[in-house]
Order: structure tokens, then C-alpha cells, then sequence
């Protein structure tokens, strides 16, 4: 009984009045039922902002062509490193968390669903065995420190066509003298040049409009019939702080090179350079929109190749028209600024 009056006495104060019963806290200092924590309504009504920035994202992704070029030419920027715009998905992700918004959760399904739609099926591998020819393609850089070992890398790739760019002018005897035993037919005009374990006929120079020579035309007679190789290498592009995204000397070298390939006329073409560029670049449309990619159709990975260090974007395209495809891959480095990048395609 006493035990009894003492309870009740732990319970009331002097006065008789009642005390407050203690009620559990969440850890933002609310009760169970506290909006913080992941419960409805709350997870439900926070992180809208988040939302609408993943909202944002996949328009971005998803129209992608349509993001303006007026100022600074941002939608050709953009286009360069679209893969990459994936990576923003996690940081959203973790913003979502930590906003414990449901929301924000929900919303994030539709850029990595846009995202995969466009990405997704380079990351599986594709790449096939055998194919009819096989071509390499590679920005030797006039920088190179041991252009004769880049030259001899090159040979013992076994490609049947090998495709150079930005051969500096002394450097042209070295790189005719290393692979002449691999390839006895070769053309050499301005800074690129063609070798060819095939014969070549018609080479010429091929005007781009840039003041120098960086383009040229070959058919390749190959054992299936002819193959006409086009060598390119577009002019650069910069990222200014006042002008932005400087590519218009590109943009109009590349409508020159598509109007190029689309009158030739052997109909199985092949182009090989750099073009400073990726294939999502509508700039380039001239010339993507009427060839495929090797690596896209028969690749394995996104198969970037510039900067050689850290690859962020495939710059350096191997490109077909009437020809199929089998694999496609990225050789290892030369002491270049650009890894070399090789294909394999049958004739039909």
C-alpha cells in the first residue's frame, strides 16, 4: 500500500497537479509520428526541388538537340560529355536521402531510365570475331615523344588499313620508313596520311575549308571489291570563358566532309580520323547522320579516347556506310594525347 501511494506520489507534484508524460522523440527532436523520418505524409512532401532537378536532367538528356547553341554553342558542349551527365543521378540520390523525400526517389527513375535508353546498349558488349578488314585509326600527335615506337606499335596491329593524323612535317620520312615493310602502299597529304596493305587508287586531297590540308580521299581495292577511305582531321575546338564552346570552323569543315561522302561514288565508304567530336554532336549531323558508328554497333564500352590519361570522349571515330560491322576496340596508348582506335567489318 505504501509502495503503492509512493508511485502515485512519483507521479503528481505537491500541488496534486498532474505531470506531463514523457512521449518518444524522433531524432530531429520530434515525436514517432515527426515529418523528419521516412513517413507519410512527409517523405511524401519534401525534396520537390530535388524532383524537379531530376525532372530537369532527363529533359536535358532526352532532348539533348534541342539545348540552344546561341550562346556559346552549350548544346554542342553539352553533347560532347552527355554520357557523363549520368553521374549527376547518384549526387540527386544522395540529396534525396538525406531529404529523406520519397518524392525526390520517385522522380529519379525517369533520367536513369532516360539515361540507359541512350547509353545502355554501349555498355553491353557487342563486339563480334572475324570481319573482312580490319582499320585503325590514330591522332599520332605532332608532340609525340617516340613517334618511332608509336609507328611500330601501330604495325604490329595487324590492321589491314591504318589511317594517321597530325603527322608533323620532319616526322613524315620516320613514319613512311617504320611502316613500309607492314604496309607497301601509302598516301601522305598535308598533316594525315593513309597506309594500306591493299592497293590504293585516286587519292586527293579533300577541301574542308580550312586553310591547310587535313582531309583526303583513297579507294582501297580490297580482294571483296573496292572500299573508298576517307581520312579526316576536323579542326579543334576550345572552351573559352567569353566565347564559350569555339567550334564553327568545325561545324563548317564537317558539312564540307558529309556533302564529300554522301556524292562519292563507290557506295561502301569507310572515315577514319579525329574529329573533334562525339556522335551525339548534332554539328556533325552532316556526316553522322548518314554512317554508323563501329563502336556503337559493334563495340564493347563507350570507347573514349580522348585525352589518353583519363578518356572522357570518343573524338576519334571509325565510321561506315553499306559496310557491317563486327567489333571495335581502343589499342593501348602511344604516347599520344589520343589512344588509337580499331575496327573490324565485313563487305557485303
Amino acid at each position: 500500500m505504501a509502495r503503492a501511494f509512493m508511485t502515485e506520489a512519483e507521479r503528481t507534484d505537491g500541488a496534486g497537479h498532474g505531470r506531463p508524460r514523457r512521449s518518444f522523440r524522433g531524432p530531429r527532436g520530434g515525436s514517432s509520428g515527426d515529418r523528419g523520418g521516412w513517413s507519410a505524409p512527409g517523405m511524401w512532401r519534401r525534396g520537390v526541388l530535388l524532383a524537379a532537378l531530376a525532372l530537369g536532367l532527363t529533359a536535358l538528356l532526352l532532348l539533348h538537340a534541342r539545348v540552344p547553341n546561341v550562346i556559346g554553342n552549350l548544346g554542342s558542349l553539352w553533347e560532347t560529355f552527355l554520357p557523363w551527365g549520368g553521374l549527376l543521378i547518384p549526387v540527386l540520390l544522395v540529396g534525396a536521402v538525406v531529404r529523406r523525400s520519397a518524392t525526390a526517389l520517385v522522380a529519379l527513375l525517369a533520367p536513369a531510365v532516360a539515361w540507359w535508353s541512350l547509353f545502355g546498349g554501349l555498355i553491353s558488349d557487342k563486339t563480334g570475331s572475324g570481319g573482312e578488314l580490319t582499320v585503325v585509326t590514330h591522332n599520332v600527335s605532332a608532340a609525340n615523344p617516340d613517334p618511332g615506337a608509336a609507328a611500330d606499335q601501330l604495325a604490329a596491329s595487324g590492321a589491314d588499313v591504318l589511317a594517321l593524323q597530325e603527322i608533323a612535317g620532319d616526322r613524315i620520312p620516320l613514319y613512311e620508313r617504320e611502316l613500309a615493310a607492314a604496309y607497301p602502299h601509302h598516301v601522305v597529304i598535308g598533316t594525315i596520311g593513309l597506309w594500306s596493305k591493299e592497293p590504293l587508287q585516286d587519292a586527293r586531297h579533300v577541301d574542308i575549308d580550312i586553310g591547310w590540308k587535313r582531309a583526303l580521299r583513297a579507294t582501297v581495292q580490297t580482294p571483296q571489291g573496292d572500299v573508298a577511305v576517307y581520312v579526316a582531321h576536323l579542326p579543334s575546338v576550345r572552351v573559352e570563358f567569353r566565347s564559350g564552346f569555339t567550334a564553327g570552323q568545325r561545324d563548317d569543315a564537317a558539312r564540307l566532309l558529309g556533302r564529300e561522302i554522301a556524292d562519292d561514288p563507290v557506295g561502301r565508304v569507310v572515315l577514319l580520323g579525329d574529329l573533334n567530336g562525339t556522335m551525339n554532336d548534332r554539328a556533325l549531323a552532316p556526316v553522322t547522320s548518314q554512317m554508323r558508328s563501329t563502336q556503337g554497333a559493334a563495340g564493347d564500352g563507350m570507347g573514349f579516347s580522348w585525352p589518353a590519361s583519363f578518356p572522357m570522349a570518343r573524338i576519334d571515330q571509325i565510321m561506315v556506310k553499306d559496310l557491317d560491322p563486327v567489333s571495335s576496340w581502343s589499342l593501348p596508348g602511344t604516347g599520344s594525347d589520343h589512344l588509337p582506335v580499331a575496327a573490324s567489318v565485313n563487305l557485303p
